[in-house]
């Protein structure tokens, strides 16, 4: 199994908007699709930052996150890649409030190490 974390910023005046095109759009969309193990908002809380270089981001802390959960990462690219024909996901889109409200976006790969 592959998880994959993706991390986006949003522009502060969109993360309430985006955050209702998740509810009504992208979840229902993506329940259907992948697995999703959660989905979270930023709510206000700062971000503790440590270790030997703490850099806090100059856009605040990431307001987006959300985990999913593919058999491989070839079945996470193949899922992406499908996005570019797939006619639902068009609409889901289309009512996203403002594609170009994303700051930063970032994916990173993990497997468990908790194998039970």
């Amino acid at each position: 199994m592959v998880y994959e974390i993706r991390d986006y910023t949003i522009e502060k005046e969109w993360l309430e908007q985006y955050v209702k095109w998740v509810k009504e759009f992208f979840l229902p969309y993506a329940k259907n699709k992948i697995h999703i193990i959660d989905f979270w908002a930023y709510d206000g809380i700062e971000a503790e930052v440590e270790g030997k270089n703490p850099v806090v981001s100059p856009n605040w802390q990431p307001n987006i996150t959300w985990v999913a959960k593919y058999n491989n990462k070839q079945e996470r690219d193949d899922f992406f890649a499908s996005l570019e024909t797939d006619l639902e996901w068009e609409k889901v889109w289309s009512n996203h409030p403002n594609p170009d409200a994303y700051i930063y976006k970032n994916a990173r790969f993990f497997t468990s190490i908790n194998h039970d």
